[in-house]
Parts: C-alpha cells; structure tokens; sequence
C-alpha cells in the first residue's frame, strides 16, 4: 500500500443483483496521470463511482493518502483530497462563479478565493464569462468548466470520466493540452477514457474489459502487445 496516492483493492461492485466489476486492483501514485482504457460498458464508470463513493463496494478495500477510505461518504472523500468529474461534469443552471464555489464548497472561505483565482489564470475564458450561466458555455467550455470545478476544492487526485465526451476532436485536443499544463507538481490524476488522444498523457494505462483488468503498464508496452496494439490503435 503506497503512502501518497490512490489504491484500489480487489474491487467489486454493481447494481442490484448484476454485478459490473470484478476483482478490480489499481492505483495512481502522487504526481502520476494514469488512464483507465475502455469501451463504453466495460466498467470504467463504475470504478469511478465507486472510489468517489457513490457506489458501495461488494468486495474489496480503497485508501487515499494512506488512510482507508472504503466506508467514508463522498463528502469525507472530498474533504481528504479527492476529486471526480462527471461525465456532465457542470450544473447548466448555475453561472460559472457559482458552480466553482459549489467545486470549493468544503475550503475555508479565504482558501477558496485564492484557489478561485488561480483557476481564473488558468481558465481565462470562464473568468470573462463567470457570470454567465454554464449552460451558455460551448462544449468544450463547459468540459473546461468541469475541471475547474473539480480543482477548485484543490484535491490531490482528480478523476475524471470520459472529459472527451460529445466534443469535436478538436476541443479534444484542447482538453488534452490543458491536462498536461496541469501536470505540473503532485497533482495525480486518474482519467476514464475511450479515446487513445489521453494516452499522451499517460505514465500508465489500465485496459478494462467486462470489469476486468485486461492489461496494466505503459503506453509503450500496449504497442508492443500485437492484440493490444491491434485492438486500441486500429493496426494490423
């Protein structure tokens, strides 16, 4: 069990009696950006669910940081350092301002200014628009927007599903540009994905298949497996 991070142990989930994960193992080390590859219904959103706490785990144990968090409500998870962006991500009927204050909602008031602030030099089209609602936003703003949110309570691991859904592959790219800027320091993040584009922001790949892990390691491991290389980068 590593110090700084997040683990998952032996995980297994579903909902009512059809379960989705089975025996799940991973982890994501501080500093570290880790994808999680999949198709849609192989458990990716699942996993999410359930190491942000949404979703109880059937089997299994889960640690942040060190500490056991298995059993902690989502709000305890949060406040420990923990941060999961949805596939919506935003509330459309809320402006900018308002969804980062509810991202930042467990800071100390003038932490989260400051950590407003911040966001503001790094997203400066939401700090022209924050008064507006998110539901004006573009695709590819209100995905900025969902990140935003998800940093403005300043966590140590950021989940995210799916970041590129419904966007063109040029704001894909866009988001992808942006994730690398944040790089930066001790920030860890785990990403949900089914679009290849993340791999560049990979240290290491998880392939999920039927809720199982199918593969763990490098991007430069997936290439050299043929049947990995075939399946995910479309060569034969």
């Amino acid at each position: 069990m590593q110090a700084e991070g997040l683990v998952a142990e032996e995980i297994e989930a579903g909902y009512g009696k059809v379960q989705v994960l089975w025996g799940i193992s991973a982890s994501v080390a501080s500093g570290e950006s880790v994808v999680l590859l999949g198709a849609n219904g192989a458990g990716k959103t699942t996993l999410l669910r359930v190491l942000i706490g949404l979703l109880p785990a059937r089997q299994g144990r889960i640690w942040l940081n060190g500490e056991e968090i298995t059993h902690a409500r989502p709000d305890r998870r949060v406040r420990s350092g923990l941060a999961y962006m949805s596939e919506l991500g935003v509330f459309g009927g809320l402006t900018i301002e308002e969804n980062l204050l509810i991202g930042g909602q467990f800071l100390p008031a003038a932490r989260l200014r400051r950590s407003m602030a911040k966001l503001y030099e790094i997203f400066p089209v939401l700090a022209e628009r924050r008064r507006a609602l998110a539901s004006s936003l573009s695709g590819g703003e209100r995905k900025m927007l969902g990140i935003a949110k998800a940093l403005a309570a300043e966590p140590k691991v950021l989940m995210m599903d799916e970041p590129s859904a419904g966007l063109s592959p040029l704001f894909v790219s866009e988001v992808v540009r942006t994730l690398k800027q944040l790089r930066e320091g001790a920030l860890a993040m785990l990403i949900a994905e089914q679009n290849i584009a993340f791999l560049d922001l990979a240290d290491r790949v998880y392939t999920l298949e039927g809720g199982r892990v199918r593969f763990e390691g490098t991007v430069a491991a997936m290439h050299a497996d043929n049947a990995l290389h075939r399946s995910y980068f479309g060569l034969s």
